[in-house]
């Protein structure tokens, strides 16, 4: 007998030694998810090592009374698919809600006004049917509705690259911690010289706030992931988490290595400055004390040469009000690790 789509209930025909034993090979059988055989678990280990004993089931597998009493609860010896969660969705959801009528008025109004968006067909729409009074989520679902953009074949190009797209971690939901290596926020400053165009990456770390900088001829993502690999040579591979703007540099080849050398990357919000504080100010302090000081070069070897000795100068000797006036390198040596090769590695 097939399991039915809605579960599967234990058939009395089923003949095993152990009743434990049966549960796992029925949720071999029906496909059950990783979450729910791990809740299976639970209760097996429930029943047969805790001698029913719930508090020491939930500091085995680390987990808090009320999630076990809730999946203890409801789960059903019979139908093993009552360990599986339960679907979110609302249970009346929001409809189209729009006439025969105002779709074919709306089509009519895109064809003549191809490129108006939503909001300027919305408006044209009620000033011309003052007694059909319609919203722009509505006209929005006709237009997605009839298909009709300027571009079609671009529209879905997109529409399908961004259905595959992983979800970018945003800063906002990481924890911070007061660490060394925790967090090194990363940019990129743009400069125009004498028509010739260099740009100028910059790392700082976000507690510590040792810093590093290297310019490039190019914007491309294997710029930043060669500032990548000589950044995490620099902080002796000590990187946790890396936090960039949303710019192309910081992308494929980039993401690629941060996936390679295990540093998960954290995206600032977008329009929103204050989500990396640190390397603005960084970045300030960079132009205002060395390069409007006479130090900007077009030529990059010239000028990696000269940051290389002001990053010595930075982290070993300038005092940061923000470490109670205690230079990066001894604040790291005091709260922190740091390798002695700190001051050579910085010239890689």
């Amino acid at each position: 007998m097939k399991p039915a789509k809605e579960g599967y209930y234990l058939m009395p025909n089923i003949k095993l030694s152990n009743k434990y034993e049966r549960w796992r090979k029925i949720s071999e059988k029906i496909e059950l998810s990783k979450k729910a055989k791990l809740r299976l678990e639970w209760l097996i280990y429930y029943e047969t090592k805790a001698n029913e004993n719930a508090s020491l089931t939930c500091r085995h597998f680390g987990i808090t009374r009320s999630l076990w009493y809730n999946w203890k609860n409801r789960f059903d010896e019979s139908n093993l698919m009552s360990l599986e969660d339960k679907s979110t969705s609302p249970i009346n959801k929001r409809k189209k809600e729009y006439t025969p009528l105002q779709y074919e008025r709306i089509v009519k109004l895109r064809k003549k006004y191809i490129r108006y968006g939503k909001t300027k067909l919305f408006h044209i729409y009620n000033n011309m049917y003052k007694d059909d009074h319609i919203t722009q989520w509505k006209v929005q679902c006709i237009i997605e509705a009839s298909g009709l953009y300027y571009n079609a074949k671009k529209v879905q190009r997109i529409a399908k690259k961004r259905s595959k797209s992983v979800k970018k971690k945003r800063i906002s939901e990481l924890k911070k911690k007061l660490k060394t290596g925790y967090l090194i926020c990363v940019d990129t400053i743009v400069k125009h010289v004498n028509g010739k165009k260099r740009y100028v990456i910059t790392a700082i770390d976000k507690y510590a706030k040792i810093a590093y900088v290297r310019m490039y001829k190019n914007h491309s993502s294997l710029s930043a992931q060669d500032f990548l690999y000589r950044l995490n040579y620099v902080l002796n591979e000590n990187i946790e988490y890396i936090q960039t703007d949303n710019g192309s540099e910081f992308k494929k080849h980039f993401e690629k290595d941060c996936v390679k050398l295990k540093i998960p990357q954290y995206y600032s919000r977008v329009r929103n400055p204050k989500d990396n504080p640190d390397i603005e100010r960084f970045n300030r302090t960079v132009q205002e004390e060395f390069i409007q000081l006479g130090n900007m070069s077009t030529d990059v070897n010239i000028f990696n040469r000269n940051i290389t000795e002001w990053l010595i100068e930075y982290n070993f000797h300038r005092p940061h009000q923000t470490l109670e006036y205690m230079t990066p390198i001894a604040f790291t040596q005091k709260y922190g690790k740091v390798s002695n090769m700190y001051s050579s590695n910085t010239r890689c």
